[in-house]
């Protein structure tokens, strides 16, 4: 039996894709279109496994539109800024842009080795000044549009550096300063955020796209909607006050001390005299946690009291109003009314600290008694004046229209969403192309002026500032509106800012009069399919559909939407079952691999290995069944039989396999269920080898079989099919070729399993026609000896048959 050579072949065939420009994708309004997108890879060095787990199946589908008549649009880029890239460049002493590009012309091999019909016409490279250039473009749009704005915001600063810290600057469980050892504490800090929150409500609108639930219900928990009443607190004894929110105006009388964050602008204020030490000191201590720090379910719930008092809206009554880290100024109003009887972080501040903790929120069956735990269900109101008697819901409603007519609350939705903060204190990023001048304030650099280029000459190591504020040639610039001295802004962008619109720049990466060609866009958009990680759910996969409202609200693009379609792969992982990472020396090289296997053996295993929403450990052991079957595939196709004297087979039975396999993979790919799809492929070889043994070779039903087992093949491993094409005498190219239909009369299996039930439980199962009426399915199941021996003896209450399902026995 001959081998598949697979060297020759790719070497020949992806020859040959290149000169004919096979997988360029141009617009043909004849023809359905098909946009598919699989997330762009970030340019940290070589690929490994994981990468081609999660490109090679995009590319399956990806091929499987594109033979079903589909207009398939698949293109590739690289997200090339960011923190990583910078930080590599530096531990080799070597410039980012050097580094980066370095990498992507290492990981473009890669890729193109991979076999994919990637439109390598339309690469989008993030760090290119051309596509930046409209990264800054569209910045300048959300500024025109008060969607970008630059405010104060808490960073790291190191107090005896007297400098901003990254993150990665602050080491260990006290914070300290990598360089010097100093306690590490917040300061603000004047930077640049874009406006999600204008969006939050319709971000939790999932109505117009096909994402999975999981994702979903990770954007809808990250954005964080709440319902409640918001309302004035004033402090005893001072003009101030201050307005809390609460989801919970039904437990109002039950407030019994208030709390203000650490960074609340009060503090300072109504903090007595007496108490200023203290507040001081733990307002300090506070600085250096992060929020997740402060949130921590396990850490005690601690704060300090300011000496001040607040006025309770409907006793009148004093409220000490304490300080504590477990409040945020990023979430609501940055200060809580505290019900220590039916919350749980209050009721063990308030234990603590001995404040007095009355039920205002009977549940059923109360015996009037302290509670010895927090009550946070629904009940009767109690304790609470006019409202008592009142259900929690109706008394919802009743005391925020109380506080709304006493003109100090009204309802409000909040949202745990915050505002993007997009200021990056680091070299390699994308220029924020804005200037501050002392005369006209902030000014926009003109269109015409971008890109803002970054200058390769910068000192790029990390000093806390931005490495940009160093660049005289580049800071110093004059205004654009009045030409006096100004300075550019000198941090740069997060690099999502680059990967939210990317999506868009593919469609016309050489486009110079706008971030895309309309004309591409009006045939191309929206995406519809996408396929990546979860773990993007909250940030990236969030961030482009933010951009995208943004940009139809500025008129750019019509969708409301990105992405249609979402669909993310689980992970490859190492041998070990860990995680594939350098330091454990457990990542798989997929370069080794295609010299020893072949392109198509390492796809057709990555198919195979498992579900493809669930990933699983590499196993070289397995690996070694893909070119086993490839090649005994090889010569099941091309090898001549040997001589027999059989007559010819059974061609129907043959047909009928071929229609079947047809028919399973074909709803196998559309579902993403590509292990299962291969799996299908392995039993219709098996059939082909025994129709071969019997004679079939050459019969119209072998040919079927074999011509339906090279298109079925195509998209999975696309040189082998494609050599296979030709060897068996096919114009050129295989994937050119229309995807097969099966027929509905063949397709149908000629038996099915049926379970049987017994009271819900399963205790046979036998295989019977899907023809076989309800009678006879009946009384097969009743004749297995399962059954019987379950039955007793004993006739069946009552004989369900769901038709080719199940049958089930009531007893």
């Amino acid at each position: 039996m001959s081998d598949y050579d697979f060297k020759s072949a790719e070497d020949k065939w992806q020859t040959r894709w290149t000169e004919s420009d096979i997988y360029r994708s141009v617009i043909d309004k004849s023809k359905p279109k098909h946009y598919a997108v699989t997330m762009l890879p970030y340019t940290s060095g070589d690929l490994h496994i994981g990468h081609w787990y999660a490109m090679a199946p995009s590319d399956v589908r990806a091929r499987w539109m594109r033979m079903r008549g589909y207009n398939v649009l698949f293109p590739i880029g690289f997200d090339a800024f960011g923190l990583p890239a910078e930080n590599a460049a530096i531990q080799r002493n070597i410039h980012p842009a050097s580094w980066t590009y370095k990498n992507v012309d290492t990981m473009r091999r890669q890729i193109q080795s991979m076999g994919a019909m990637f439109d390598w016409k339309r690469e989008a490279v993030t760090c290119a000044p051309e596509y930046y250039r409209w990264s800054q473009w569209l910045f300048l749009q959300f500024y025109k549009n008060e969607l970008a704005y630059k405010q104060l915001s808490p960073v790291d600063w190191c107090p005896q550096c007297n400098t901003t810290l990254a993150r990665e600057q602050v080491w260990g469980e006290d914070r300290h300063c990598e360089r010097c050892n100093t306690p590490v504490i917040k300061k603000d800090l004047n930077q640049w955020y874009l406006r999600i929150t204008d969006y939050a409500e319709e971000l939790l609108d999932f109505s117009r796209i096909e994402w999975p639930d999981r994702v979903q219900a990770m954007q809808t928990n990250w954005i964080g909607r709440s319902e409640g009443v918001e309302f004035e607190m004033q402090v005893a004894g001072h003009e101030d006050s201050f307005r809390v929110f609460t989801t919970r105006p039904d437990t109002i009388f039950g407030v019994t001390f208030a709390v203000l964050a650490p960074e609340h602008g009060l503090v300072d204020t109504i903090t007595t005299e007496s108490q200023k030490a203290e507040v001081e000191a733990y307002r300090e201590a506070a600085s250096r946690q992060t929020e997740i720090e402060r949130l921590s379910t396990e850490k005690e719930r601690d704060g300090v009291f300011t000496g001040a008092h607040a006025v309770h809206p409907f006793t009148g009554e004093g409220v000490p109003i304490y300080v504590a880290d477990y409040v945020l100024t990023t979430y609501g109003t940055g200060a809580i009314m505290a019900v220590p009887a039916h919350d749980d972080r209050d009721f063990d501040f308030a234990t603590r600290y001995g404040i007095h903790i009355p039920v205002v929120i009977a549940p059923e069956g109360w015996d009037g008694k302290p509670l010895e735990t927090a009550y946070i269900g629904q009940g009767t109101m109690v304790n609470s004046g006019e409202f008592d008697g009142l259900s929690s819901k109706a008394g919802w409603g009743a005391v925020a229209d109380r506080l709304q007519e006493k003109g100090i609350g009204e309802k409000r939705t909040n949202y745990r969403l915050r505002d993007w903060l997009i200021s990056r204190q680091r070299y390699w990023g994308c220029p924020i192309p804005m200037i501050e001048c002392p005369s006209c304030g902030l000014v926009a650099v003109p269109e015409e002026d971008l890109p803002v280029l970054l200058p390769s000459d910068a000192e790029f190591l990390p000093t806390g500032e931005s490495p940009l504020k160093l660049h005289e040639g580049f800071r110093n610039v004059a205004c654009p509106a009045c030409g006096e001295p100004g300075t550019r802004e000198t941090d740069t962008m997060d690099t999502f800012i680059c990967s939210s619109w990317y999506q868009y720049r593919y469609l016309s990466p050489d486009f110079d009069s706008g971030p895309f060609d309309t004309e591409e866009g009006d045939y191309w958009l929206p995406v519809d399919q996408y396929t990546g990680g979860i773990e993007h759910a909250t940030m990236h996969l969030l961030y482009t559909r933010f951009f995208t409202k943004a940009m139809r609200d500025m008129g750019l693009v019509e969708d409301d939407e990105p992405m249609l379609s979402l669909f993310n792969q689980g992970i490859i992982l190492g041998e070990d079952s860990e995680k594939m990472s350098k330091s454990r020396g457990n990542v798989v090289s997929p370069d080794e691999l295609v010299g020893d296997y072949g392109t198509d053996a390492v796809r057709l295993y990555l198919m195979f290995i498992s579900r493809w929403d669930q990933g699983a450990p590499w196993n070289s052991a397995s690996m070694e069944g893909a070119p086993r079957f490839l090649n005994k595939t090889w010569g099941l196709l091309i090898d001549p039989p040997e001589a027999t004297d059989k007559d010819g087979g059974d061609g129907q039975e043959l047909r009928r396999l071929t229609h079947q396999t047809i028919r399973k993979v074909t709803e196998d790919i559309d579902t993403f269920s590509f292990n299962t799809a291969v799996a299908a492929l392995m039993t219709f070889a098996n059939g082909l080898q025994k129709a071969k043994s019997d004679a079939c070779f050459g019969t119209e039903a072998w040919e079927e079989a074999r011509r339906t087992m090279i298109l079925l093949l195509a998209p999975m491993t696309p040189f082998f099919a494609e050599e296979l094409w030709e060897q068996g005498g096919g114009d050129y190219s295989v994937h050119d070729q229309a995807w097969p239909e099966w027929d509905p009369e063949l397709a149908r299996p000629s038996t099915i399993e049926m379970p049987v039930q017994i009271n819900g439980r399963v205790r046979a199962k036998f295989e019977v026609s899907p023809d076989a009426t309800q009678e006879e399915v009946e009384q097969l199941a009743l004749e297995q000896d399962n059954v019987k021996r379950h039955l007793e003896g004993a006739n069946p209450k009552k004989v369900i048959v769901v038709p080719n399902r199940l049958v089930n026995i009531v007893v």
